[in-house]
């Protein structure tokens, strides 16, 4: 248990946060990851406009008070083997995920040393950050892409690897800008998590420990699925609606907390 004490917080982020005004979302990752003593290692694997990105979160980040802000391009696989992207994520105090596809931070990171990196960097208290697909990547088996506004089905949704920061929990992000409870619930009868959450713009959970913590503008839906007393998944055809009975579902805005082991909002 000793170990388990010593993860850093995860800053999981529903896409498209303020960068400009008061940074409320980013600006608790900064906090979270040392504030004005934190050393950040951005990551920009899932964007294909790494150079742009980077330079983005560079200045918010320098402007918010980070000390160091370094980012770590890996364009193929074979940049996750490089020595100096390695020594930018051992020298974190947070390592933060851009937006972009989350199948090239799967594609390009995952099983290789820089993998390794970041999630020994993780167990030693290291912050991992992440927006859009950023926070997408963060299951053991995450979302790589669906159907937005439509009503769960078989095929609303694709799943696949994801890099294993926070297991047996679905995310899904630009949650209520894109309507996508949908392919949420389609995710979580197709998978064995426990609980699906659902990101807004602009919002992001902050977990530590068995908690998490809202910070942002909108709104987290949490889905349990844990109450289900029936499904029709057995012969259904991949394109027919799902049912679903007896979920249980709560929308937790700032300042809320969760826990994830009793499955409870905390007032």
């Amino acid at each position: 248990m000793g170990n388990e004490q010593q993860l850093g917080a995860l800053v999981i982020i529903g896409g498209a946060e303020d960068k400009e005004g008061d940074c409320v979302v980013l600006r608790e990752f900064i906090r979270a990851a040392g504030g004005v003593e934190a050393e950040i290692a951005v990551m920009t694997a899932a964007t294909s406009l790494p150079g742009e990105v980077g330079d983005e979160y560079i200045r918010v980040f320098e402007r918010l008070g980070a000390k160091r802000v370094d980012v770590v391009h890996t364009d193929r696989r074979e940049d996750s083997d490089r020595e100096d992207n390695l020594e930018k994520v051992k020298a974190a105090t947070g390592i933060f995920f851009t937006g972009g596809d989350q199948s090239r931070i799967v594609e390009y990171i995952k099983g290789t040393p820089l993998d390794d990196a970041i999630h020994q960097r993780h167990r030693e208290g290291a912050v991992i950050g992440g927006t859009s697909a950023g926070a997408a990547m963060m299951p053991d088996e995450m979302i790589i892409e669906g159907a937005s506004v439509s009503n769960p089905s078989v095929d609303a949704v694709e799943m696949g690897p994801g890099m294993g920061f926070l297991p047996g929990i679905v995310v899904d992000q630009h949650f209520a800008q894109r309507g996508r409870l949908g392919r949420l619930l389609a995710a979580l009868v197709l998978q064995p998590a426990v609980l699906g959450l659902g990101i807004d713009e602009n919002t992001a959970i902050i977990v530590t420990g068995d908690e998490f913590q809202v910070v942002g503008a909108g709104t987290i839906t949490v889905v349990d699925e844990t109450t289900a007393t029936h499904n029709n998944l057995e012969g259904l055809l991949k394109d027919e609606p799902i049912a679903l009975c007896d979920v249980k579902l709560h929308i937790l805005p700032h300042g809320y907390r969760y826990n994830l082991k009793t499955q409870t909002p905390l007032v």
